[in-house]
């Protein structure tokens, strides 16, 4: 095989390579999402505003419940992360917030305080706890899945950033789970071990039914 054969060859593979490459799936949010997300927009329609986001720029209202607010910059805010498997969130606690236990179930979840401290942490498979207090400039993974909270360890309002592994990671709230919902009174007192009045204490609080 002569050289100009060989660099033929290798020019065309290359060639039909780079042809392949789908360089993004800018979301179509007026589309329907199915199991791998939404399709992408037409190239034709795709802005450098589709790549841009303001929105973590002030956080959403603080809940008077949790004195914290999440500010989330998914697939449903940023439709330029569609299909690359990140996104970001703002996380504001104010002082005595907390972000109660919760899971992602499609994502692990990187933390950065950037003013204030926040006390994180989450708890293994193997009911082994990790929690430690954070500062300006300190970061903590958060395993896919695992249980994990955050709360405001100090006399001032706290900021993070968080990231995801995911473009829609997911949430589920233990609290939410257990006593915001129709999941009768006499069952969640079998499975949890708390008295009936504490079970309806919690869900007059939760929003949930007796």
């Amino acid at each position: 095989m002569t050289p100009s054969t060989i660099f033929l060859i290798f020019s065309l593979l290359f060639s039909s390579s780079y042809a392949a490459v789908q360089d993004f799936c800018v979301a179509d949010l007026k589309g329907p999402e199915g199991p791998a997300g939404f399709n992408c927009k037409k190239p034709d329609s795709v802005t450098e505003k589709d790549f841009a986001y303001s929105g973590l720029g002030t956080p959403m209202n603080i809940s008077s419940l949790i004195k914290a607010a999440v500010t989330p910059a998914f697939v449903d805010q940023f439709p330029g992360v569609n299909g690359l498997g990140i996104s970001m969130a703002r996380l504001d606690l104010a002082v005595g917030g907390v972000i109660p236990m919760h899971t992602h179930p499609g994502a692990s979840e990187v933390l950065v305080v950037i003013s204030g401290s926040i006390c994180a942490g989450f708890i293994s498979s193997a009911n082994t706890v990790y929690f430690t207090n954070l500062k300006k400039g300190d970061i903590m993974v958060f395993p896919q899945g695992l249980l994990h909270f955050q709360l405001n360890a100090g006399g001032t309002p706290a900021l993070g950033y968080v990231s995801f592994s995911s473009a829609r990671p997911g949430l589920q709230i233990l609290d939410f789970s257990l006593f915001g919902n129709e999941l009768p009174t006499d069952i969640l007192n079998k499975v949890t071990f708390l008295d009936v009045a504490q079970i309806k204490k919690l869900k007059a609080v939760l929003g949930g039914k007796n």
